[in-house]
């Protein structure tokens, strides 16, 4: 079993789950149960699902959970990308988040692919 809050690729979606809190406060209030939920959903997937596999007694289980972060953080790309194109997100906000989920994506695929 492995801790999860040592993984560098746990601090860094924790790190981008609370930035996303924070931009997605600023959305419209009629996106309160849509695009909002949605993106805050699957951000916090990304940490859940590293901390889930933490707790799974082999390198498999753990590599799956992984898999299943990944594409939690693909699918909070494309929301990303769809908030910026709303105009939801700033320029600026967009191409911070749209970093950090990439890196935390490259994290993620690199752990995959060490445990296989």
């Amino acid at each position: 079993m492995r801790n999860f809050r040592e993984l560098t690729v746990w601090q860094k979606a924790h790190e981008l789950v609370i930035e996303i809190y924070r931009g997605s406060s600023r959305f419209p209030a009629d996106e309160r149960f849509g695009l909002t939920v949605q993106l805050r959903r699957a951000a916090a997937s990304i940490g859940s699902n590293i901390a889930e596999g933490c707790g799974r007694g082999s390198d498999k289980d753990f590599s799956r959970f992984l898999s299943i972060a990944a594409g939690s953080a693909s699918e909070v790309e494309y929301q990303l990308l769809l908030a910026h194109d709303l105009g939801y997100l700033t320029e600026k906000d967009y191409r911070s988040l749209d970093a950090s989920v990439n890196e935390v994506k490259r994290i993620l695929n690199s752990f995959i692919q060490s445990l296989t």
